[in-house]
């Protein structure tokens, strides 16, 4: 997979909610135009270099097959598709819909898969007054989905899962969690000891 930037990514998500074709008035709509002319020329003379997107002969831009094939083809399994985009960025799970264009059914059951295999982490994030799940890929993950480049999408078998694995997986999530949490410090402490030894002694 040729790899992307946050920028290029945004480009690219750009392209494919315009049905793969846009111009500067769409540029100059999105949330790109905080970067500047000057970025963003950049930012598209670079992908059109690494054949990601072409120059039309009316001053527009469109996704090639090329680009496509890394996140939103259908020779791609949902699985692979969320863990590279999150070798790009970390998501919650309303990005990951956004971008990826997965129901969010379907991505619910890949994300725990995922989990499970401990190939990908949540980590509870505050914004404003409400608790986000944003999920971020682990360095399993990341050895994954490199290892596809070589070896195919057939060589991961989501059914099978350690249980001491995932208990594992589970107790770091809710440490994090509690972790934040609006509660006095020391009652936080004294939980996140104690599930820190639950922990200790499982890995034993």
């Amino acid at each position: 997979m040729r790899k992307l930037g946050t920028i290029d990514l945004e480009i690219l998500h750009l392209a494919i909610n315009a049905n793969g074709t846009f111009n500067e008035n769409n540029l100059e709509n999105s949330e790109l135009k905080r970067l500047g002319v000057g970025k963003i020329l950049d930012s598209l003379a670079t992908l059109k270099d690494r054949k990601m997107i072409s120059l039309n002969v009316d001053g527009s831009f469109s996704i090639t097959n090329m680009a496509r094939e890394i996140l939103w083809s259908d020779n791609i399994p949902r699985w692979a598709k969320i863990l590279r985009l999150l070798q790009i960025k970390s998501c919650n799970i309303t990005q990951i819909v956004d971008i990826l264009k997965i129901s969010e059914n379907e991505l619910v059951e890949d994300i725990e898969k995922l989990r499970k295999k401990q190939l990908i982490l949540m980590s509870p994030q505050r914004q404003g007054d409400k608790i986000v799940k944003v999920f971020e890929i682990l360095p399993e993950g990341v050895q994954e989905i490199d290892k596809t480049e070589i070896n195919g999408f057939n060589n991961i078998d989501f059914e099978k899962t350690d249980h001491a694995v995932e208990i594992l997986s589970m107790l770091d999530e809710i440490i994090k969690e509690i972790q934040a949490l609006q509660i006095k410090q020391t009652k936080k402490e004294e939980i996140v000891e104690k599930l820190s030894k639950l922990k200790y002694k499982l890995e034993i």
